[in-house]
């Protein structure tokens, strides 16, 4: 059991490693073009704070025998930063806001979360408080393509949804979720079989999906003409209906 265990972990590490290097793809994309396009940042500051979290939650004086579990968290909370940095450098105005608000949230979060554990609580109850908090926010960080999830089904279109992303989400969580169950930690197990679920969701999508070209429209296509738009096609026509009446009259003269 105890072999089974470390195997599904060793396991877990190594697609969880995948999972975190998975967007190097997209953001190579992102700085060779200066833009984050249609990209959306929320999954990448939730996965920095579910791998704090959880690389918190597996030190030992908070969950023993979890080291697998803050190695590869730890390793991620790294990764991932550097992805939210990147992503703030070549977000638009609007969007760059959005990212520097949901990071100052994550560091709020994680420190307030950090002094608690540490300051106020003790024993079981840290183990018990810090396992709440990495499941929850591991639930956001899965469940956050959820609004890339719903891009696909509108524009029939899987280009901003990467491909290894969620297999790698799919994996990640079905082997984190399998280590959970063997060692009978429900921290562990709970949040990374909604991860697994979420994971196959994204892949079925992308098997219906993949070859369809969408139907993205650009907005000058869809948009519907403006006055001002109106008021110039009138003005032409008037200007017209005047220059061929002036060409009779001159046709008539002659």
């Amino acid at each position: 059991m105890n072999i089974a265990h470390f195997i599904f972990g060793i396991f877990g590490n190594a697609t969880a490693l995948f999972l975190f290097l998975s967007p190097v793809v997209t953001f190579w994309r992102i700085i060779k073009r200066k833009s984050t396009e249609d990209f959306s940042g929320v999954p990448y500051n939730m996965t920095m704070l579910n791998c704090l979290l959880s690389a918190w939650y597996g030190l030992p004086f908070v969950s023993p025998n979890n080291l697998l579990v803050w190695t590869i968290n730890g390793t991620g909370s790294f990764i991932e930063a550097i992805y939210v940095i990147i992503f703030i450098i070549y977000a638009p105005k609007k969007p760059r806001k959005k990212m520097l608000g949901l990071l100052a949230i994550v560091v709020s979060i994680f420190a307030s979360s950090a002094l608690v554990s540490v300051f106020a609580l003790h024993g079981q109850t840290r183990k018990l408080f810090c396992g709440t908090l990495a499941s929850i926010f591991s639930i956001c960080m899965y469940g956050s393509p959820l609004s890339i999830m719903r891009l696909v089904v509108k524009t029939k279109s899987v280009e901003f949804m990467p491909f290894f992303l969620s297999l790698f989400s799919f994996l990640c969580g079905t082997s984190w979720f399998i280590y959970g169950v063997i060692g009978k930690d429900l921290f562990v197990a709970v949040p990374n079989g909604c991860g697994c679920a979420l994971g196959a969701i994204q892949l079925i999508l992308y098997a219906i999906y993949r070859n369809k070209k969408g139907e993205v429209k650009h907005a000058s296509e869809t948009a519907p003409p403006s006055e001002a738009s109106i008021e110039m096609n009138h003005s032409k026509e008037c200007l017209n209906n005047i220059k061929n009446s002036h060409l009779v009259n001159v046709g008539d003269q002659v």
